[in-house]
């Protein structure tokens, strides 16, 4: 799906405006990704500061769930 944005935030908000459900399930109360969401650009991780970092046009953006159990 192609989003627009020149940060992995904005691209963000715009999926989150096309599917509003999004947001709890990406999103804590204050806006932050929640703990379990790592997002890659192009492959690589965005980590730490996912939101912050600048995509261009034709960058992939996945976001995956991490999960953990015992």
């Amino acid at each position: 799906m192609e989003v627009e944005g020149r940060t992995v935030g904005e691209c963000l908000k715009d999926l989150v405006r096309r599917f509003p459900d999004l947001k709890e399930a990406i999103f804590d109360k204050r806006g932050r990704l929640l703990n379990v969401i790592e997002i890659y650009v192009n492959m690589q991780s965005a980590y730490p500061e996912e939101l912050a970092k600048k995509v261009k046009d034709g960058d992939k953006i996945n976001i995956l769930v991490m999960l953990s159990g015992g």
